[in-house]
């Protein structure tokens, strides 16, 4: 678990002290959050090398969740053990989590004036085109291959039309990946630059693991945090009661949202949505807010999780009740991320080098392509045609200018956010 001898160890309050700031500042969602640590503990700092740098971002990618987070959480592991992966990783959040506290309570308890309904609906238009974008994105990325372009189209039929559960999707794709993998190996070989042929194999490299308790012994100090939260909510609140619920669903999510904030947000959006936690259009302005707010973009699932708590209060006062519900599910989707991490870590180089896994992983991120798709899709019919109020031609036009924002210039979205906000606000004042 030490650092490259060739690398420079931080002592850990300069240590503390980055990652301290980096809360406050790590804007641009997940690429751009990248690009700041490598920028910082790479290049300017010399903390860790260019390829640890890469394989810890490859491990990253093949977990769920927020896989800059988990960066921040390795990174830390890596320089100063345990101790530095937590304070890495909670420096990375905190900032994010008061924030979007206090945006959430302003949405939920002011959110009928009519200034802020304007901002709501602009802000929404944004987000589509923000949606769209990533799409565009992520299929550039993960398509590679005209088949892969069928299971993303697969992914999105049975996601939109046939209702099949993200976790079977996510399954389905894995296999489907391996099974590719046997049938046509050329489309996961590695390739030369400017090449069309697959290069030679590399030998299969020996690695030194940890024994497999070492996962055990991880497995259950984290049980043991999880039920130090879980057990008091169910003892005070009831099994049934919507904290028990909202630490409950966000902590199974947590395990199964691969490919990023926006496959992770789908299936959150199905699920709260369906059980009546919040609506279509607050999802979409939760997305909005994350997008202005430093931390993590799947911090968006917070302002869910206030708001389903605050419309169904029960004995507590809503602001109570919202404080609460958004607690518990920051911690119920940021704590497996910690736990991956520091159970992983020790087999990075394994796990990273294994062409099954690379398979399934190929597979899945594929298949979320489709998910995003079956998301933008969503987010499209619930801002253009709201229920009973026919088309929003106002929201129509600043998705249209979004898009124009982020494809003619690359605007940067927190700030694309904003400036919509402000021409919402001043909408709300014309007759």
């Amino acid at each position: 678990m030490g650092n490259d001898q060739t690398s420079p160890t931080p002592t850990l309050r300069e240590f503390f002290r980055y990652w301290f700031r980096l809360g406050f500042i790590n804007f641009g969602g997940p690429a751009g959050q990248i690009a700041m640590m490598h920028k910082d503990v790479v290049d300017a700092r010399g903390w860790v090398e260019e390829k640890l740098f890469l394989r810890a971002l490859n491990f990253c990618m093949l977990l769920p969740g927020p896989e800059a987070h988990q960066l921040a959480v390795y990174l830390g592991w890596r320089l100063h053990g345990y101790l530095g992966g937590s304070i890495a990783g909670l420096c990375f959040l905190l900032p994010s989590v008061v924030l979007m506290l206090f945006l959430s309570w302003l949405a939920a308890a002011h959110g009928a004036v009519p200034v802020v309904a304007g901002v709501f609906r602009a802000i929404a238009g944004a987000v589509v085109a923000i949606v769209a974008q990533a799409l565009w994105r992520i299929s550039k990325k993960a398509l590679r291959h005209r088949i892969l372009w069928w299971f993303a189209g697969a992914s999105f039929v049975c996601g939109q039309f046939l209702h099949v559960p993200f976790p079977a999707i996510v399954l389905l794709a894995g296999v489907g990946g391996l099974v590719l993998a046997r049938l046509r190996p050329d489309i996961f070989c590695h390739r030369e630059a400017g090449s069309n042929t697959c290069a030679p194999e590399e030998a299969p490299q020996v690695y030194s693991l940890p024994p497999l308790t070492h996962v055990l012994k991880v497995l259950a100090v984290f049980a043991c945090i999880w039920l130090a939260v879980a057990l008091p909510v169910f003892a005070v609140n009831g099994p049934g009661s919507i904290f028990s619920n909202l630490l409950v669903f966000y902590s199974e999510a947590s395990f199964i949202t691969f490919g990023g904030a926006y496959a992770v947000l789908s299936y959150v959006a199905d699920a709260v949505v369906r059980l009546g936690w919040v609506s279509p259009a607050e999802v979409i302005f939760g997305l909005g807010l994350a997008e202005t707010t430093p931390g993590p973009l799947i911090m968006v699932t917070q302002f869910v999780g206030f708001l389903s708590a605050w419309n169904h209060p029960g004995a507590l006062s809503p602001l109570g009740a919202g404080i609460l519900g958004g607690l518990l599910t920051t911690f119920g989707m940021f704590l497996p991320s910690f736990l991956f991490v520091f159970a992983g870590a020790p087999y990075i180089e394994a796990l990273t080098a294994n062409p099954r896994i690379t398979a399934a992983l190929t597979g899945i991120t594929a298949a979320v392509v489709g998910v995003v798709l079956k998301l933008g899709v969503f987010f499209g019919i619930s801002t253009f045609f709201p229920a009973g109020t026919g088309v929003d031609f106002f929201a129509l036009a600043m998705a249209a200018a979004s898009g124009f924002a982020l494809w003619r210039w690359n605007t940067g979205v927190h700030i694309l956010v904003l400036a919509c906000g402000a021409v919402g606000a001043v909408w709300s004042f014309l007759p």
